[in-house]
């Protein structure tokens, strides 16, 4: 079903000169934040901040909440056959050493987290995921029950793990051994009195969130815990504000930020569903917010588009997030504040970045990926982008994934093969795009968007601005992409450029004689035609990273051509055949 609705063309008209400006967003942590950070963990080691810790001992939880959603029984069945995976990763239960961590940082927050007992409890009874869970959390409380550190204690983390063991209390807690419970449940209370003090100091977005829920949850279940609660609820409140946009897109750009708000929203709603408790407005609120914006980044195939490093996970692990937020709502079509920008067509789905990349200080592993579309006919992707740098299974080199944050890993034009916003190798983001400047048209006959941004403007002198128009049938999509000179920098010589067009899995590109053009043949048997001007088409190996992390060759289309001091256009078309 189409997205577009001709009476809402009014509304949906973004007007020409709209601009989205990046505020501070080359600049990471500043010396004194990094010291501060710095002091505040070692701080975590002083006797003053153990004595913080101590307090009474929980006898029980007053309620035990459910998880409404579904984990992982592929993953699950593993632990009951004695391993534990996560994204190509796998350690023998029995093996783990949380003394000496042989892991990466991934698996470590999947360990730490305990998100593995939703897994567990997918593909487990009661009887037989037990003993594996309190093997695991005996092995864990020896060394981390007491001993506050990273990342085993770092405050998103530690809220995260609160969430879990709370809604998964009967495979931890079934133990008839008093005193292995009362460490447990102890744990979990200095886990929140440490949360107390650094759940605030996370930068803005879903790991601060995740902190403030993980101390509602303990205020709501342990005894007393009112005080904590209401401190949650205040805390919560100003974490959701500073973590979404008023469009329900998250700060970090990040779609898997933003189905990870969803499920964190989601589980601590039962636990006042536990207590019978009606939880905050503003709870419902966000839900409301966050749902229709993460469902204007996903394609037909009911997975997601490939963004800010995430890949576009499984249908069924997505579809049990949104159906357990009890949200039902359409695509949010402009997600102006957050960036990306939808279009639907008959069968066909355009998903465009049209925003600056986030800003350093707010993510890790962020990419240059501004201008840079998606495009799909059904379950079928046509255009992608690589995906994965912050999700790919730990097999891939290193060297890889990082380049999958580059500007070339995306289906966009590249200039001087440069990327449009510098790539720092601690993972954040440094100069580039600045400002982006936006609009977009409907009409009954097509939909339009065009973009510019000044991510070359610096280094090469150049504005990138990018035309794409969707026919209402969705079988025809035209596009134009413009180097314009900006400024007075001398220029000597031209400067080459690549527009690259990742293709999806299983896309079939057979060049023309006069390489120009190229079909392709898509799974299933349609046929597209690609054609361009303004410079030589080339076929080049990719790769895309699908939802379980593993790596897919593949290949993309190339246009390539160099750009004089006056500037360059290229124009192209990708229209079905049949």
């Amino acid at each position: 079903m189409a997205d577009h609705d001709p009476r809402d063309t009014l509304i949906d008209t973004i007007e020409q000169g709209k601009r989205l400006i990046r505020l501070g967003g080359d600049k990471g942590l500043s010396l004194a934040e990094r010291l501060a950070e710095r002091i505040n963990r070692l701080a975590w080691r002083t006797p003053l901040h153990g004595l913080r810790l101590n307090g009474k001992h929980p006898l029980k939880l007053i309620a035990v909440p459910d998880d409404p959603i579904f984990g992982d029984p592929v993953r699950g069945s593993a632990m009951l056959d004695g391993r534990i995976e996560w994204m190509g990763e796998a350690r023998a239960i029995a093996e783990i050493d949380f003394a000496r961590p042989d892991w990466s940082n991934a698996f470590a927050e999947y360990l730490h987290s305990f998100a593995w007992l939703r897994d567990l409890s997918s593909a487990a009874t009661r009887a037989q995921g037990a003993p594996i869970a309190e093997g695991l959390m005996r092995a864990w409380l020896a060394r981390h029950g007491e001993n506050v550190s990273q990342p085993a204690w770092r405050a998103d983390m530690l809220g995260r793990r609160i969430l879990f063991w709370s809604a998964h209390a009967p495979l931890i807690l079934s133990s008839a051994d008093l005193v292995y419970r009362s460490s447990v449940l102890n744990a979990l209370a200095r886990g929140a009195r440490h949360l107390d003090s650094s759940a605030e100091k996370l930068p803005p977005g879903a790991g601060r969130v995740a902190a403030w829920c993980g101390v509602t949850m303990a205020g709501l279940l342990i005894a007393g815990g009112e005080p904590r609660q209401q401190g949650g609820e205040a805390g919560l409140q100003r974490a959701l504000a500073t973590a979404i946009f008023p469009d329900g897109g998250n700060v970090q750009r990040s779609a898997a930020a933003q189905l990870d708000l969803i499920a964190l929203l989601t589980l601590l709603r039962e636990g006042y569903a536990a207590r019978r408790l009606e939880p905050p407005a503003f709870v419902g609120e966000a839900l409301a917010r966050l749902v229709p914006a993460l469902l204007a980044v996903m394609h037909g195939d009911r997975a997601m588009s490939s963004w800010q490093g995430g890949g576009p996970m499984t249908a069924d692990a997505i579809a049990a997030v949104i159906d357990a937020s009890g949200v039902r709502a359409r695509p949010l079509r402009q997600a102006r504040d957050w960036g990306y920008q939808r279009i639907s067509a008959a069968q066909g789905v355009l998903i465009f970045d049209a925003a600056p990349p986030p800003v350093a200080r707010l993510v890790e592993g962020g990419c240059g990926s501004t201008l840079a579309f998606e495009f799909s006919e059904g379950p079928v992707r046509l255009i992608v982008n690589c995906g994965g740098a912050r999700a790919i299974a730990r097999s891939v080199a290193d060297r890889l994934a990082e380049g999958l944050r580059t500007t070339a890993a995306h289906s966009t034009l590249v200039v001087g093969d440069s990327n449009s916003t510098a790539i720092h190798s601690d993972g954040t983001l440094g100069k580039g795009v600045v400002e982006v400047e936006l609009s977009r048209q409907e009409s009954e006959t097509s939909s339009r968007i065009e973009a510019s941004h000044d991510g070359y403007a610096r280094r090469f002198g150049f504005i990138h601005r990018r035309q794409l128009v969707l026919a209402s049938d969705g079988r025809d999509l035209r596009g134009d992409d413009m180097l314009l000179p900006v400024g007075r920098r001398s220029r000597r010589g031209a400067t080459p450029f690549a527009v690259r067009f990742h293709l999806g899995l299983g896309v079939e590109a057979t060049p023309t004689t006069d390489g120009m053009a190229a079909l392709l043949r898509v799974p299933g048997g349609a046929l597209w035609q690609f054609r361009c001007r303004g410079g030589t088409l080339a076929i080049d190996d990719s790769l895309w990273v699908d939802g379980t992390g593993t790596a897919h060759p593949t290949r993309q289309l190339v246009i390539v051509g160099e750009a004089p001091a006056g500037g360059a256009s290229v124009s192209w078309v990708l229209k079905r055949a049949r």
